[in-house]
């Protein structure tokens, strides 16, 4: 009777912690597929920075308002340069493996995930930002 019951105990502890780990590597299947939703909305808007940095930059000077100008200039370049960075170190830290086809990431790669979380929510809001206030100078 008590081997039933140590057997019973271990087969329930076995069971409960496979379904911890499978919702765990569920939870980063699920993060992983945030950020990349994050990167593929601001993704495009690569496009609209290199149009607006062409519209600034003839108007850039030394007068006060060809500073703003050359202020959201950079600030445009400076998201661009966010973006590309920001893809280079995450395709640097996870592979193609676990970015597409949500691969099981190891331990460090789950705290790293988190990290690029974090940057790729403020990289988003630099790149909104500076598009936003680009446009509103060109007004």
């Amino acid at each position: 009777m008590k081997t039933r019951y140590v057997i019973f105990t271990l087969l329930t502890l076995v069971f409960l912690f496979s379904c911890k780990e499978k919702k765990e590597a569920e939870d980063t299947l699920t993060q992983m597929k945030e950020v990349m939703a994050i990167h593929d909305e601001v993704m495009p808007k690569m496009g609209t920075i290199g149009k607006l940095v062409a519209e600034l930059k003839p108007k850039v000077d030394s007068t006060e308002s060809g500073i703003a100008y050359e202020v959201a200039m950079k600030d445009l370049q400076a998201a661009h340069k966010s973006m590309m960075d920001w893809m280079k170190g995450f395709g640097d830290r996870f592979t193609s493996d676990e970015i597409l086809n949500g691969a099981e990431l190891t331990e460090e790669k789950k705290m790293w995930l988190n990290e690029e979380e974090e940057k790729v929510i403020a990289l988003k809001d630099q790149i909104n930002t500076s598009i936003k206030n680009a446009e509103k100078l060109l007004e």
